[in-house]
């Protein structure tokens, strides 16, 4: 039966280890992009609106639905620099994994054992999902089957001569472009209200519901805009199949 307890352990897991761990997957991207030689890396984390940007980390006001690193170009390339920036994210996560795993083995971290169990398990959740060649749901590679196929043919996926992680630079003009429709159905809605006032002589009661009402389709907007980005960040994705949405 799924009681408090159950409860509790699905919003840790939501809120907390999942955010972690889809952290440290995209994180194997830009280690192995900083040793090859990277131009523009960001590091996004969570989708919405933008809370702050420090340097290369982007951060997002829903910063528990997924992560994702972006690049504009590799100063390194060839079949190992190709492999190498594929392979980061699946060596990252298993790293990680297999070292709590020996903690907890040898009862170091014995006293959190539940959370760290739980966060062990998505950790090679994202691996096997990872490693395992296959086409996601979007019809892209994963991370497994472009790396088989350069090893196999010694080419990119598809013969495709464009990186499938989402260039630095298209991800923030769309963002900016985003942004810049919600502030302008912010203005709109802030005239409406003006020319309401001056159209009517209303008391302060219906003023005030007048205003409830539009704050509440502002609302409904700006949500919709937010699906609008949300979806297109998810288009960008391209390597991403199983990130909780």
């Amino acid at each position: 039966m799924f009681g408090l307890a159950d409860l509790i352990s699905l919003i840790i897991s939501a809120f907390i280890i999942l955010p972690i761990v889809v952290f440290l997957r995209e994180s194997g991207y830009l280690v192995m992009s900083l040793i090859l030689g990277v131009k523009n890396p960001r590091m996004t984390i969570g989708s919405g609106p933008r809370i702050v940007k420090i340097g290369m980390f982007d951060i997002r006001r829903y910063y528990h639905l997924y992560s994702w690193f972006s690049y504009d170009s590799l100063k390194r390339q060839g079949k190992f620099a190709y492999v190498s920036l594929y392979a980061g994210p699946i060596l990252v996560n298993m790293i990680v994994a297999l070292i709590i795993n020996a903690l907890l083995a040898n009862g170091i971290i014995e006293e959190y054992a539940t959370f760290w169990d739980r966060f062990v398990f998505y950790a090679f959740y994202y691996v096997v999902f990872d490693i395992v060649p296959m086409k996601t749901a979007n019809g892209m590679p994963n991370n497994g089957l472009i790396i088989y196929e350069m090893f196999r043919y010694g080419r990119r996926t598809d013969f495709n001569n464009e990186p499938f992680l989402p260039s630095t630079s298209e991800v923030e003009e769309e963002y900016q472009e985003d942004m810049e429709k919600i502030e302008e159905v912010k203005e709109q809605q802030k005239e409406q209200i003006e020319e309401e006032q001056k159209k009517s002589n209303i008391s302060p009661a219906e003023e005030k519901q007048i205003k409830e009402e539009i704050e509440g389709d502002k609302k409904e907007t700006q949500e919709y805009l937010e699906k609008v980005k949300d979806n297109k960040q998810k288009d960008l994705e391209k390597h991403e199949d199983n990130l909780p949405k």
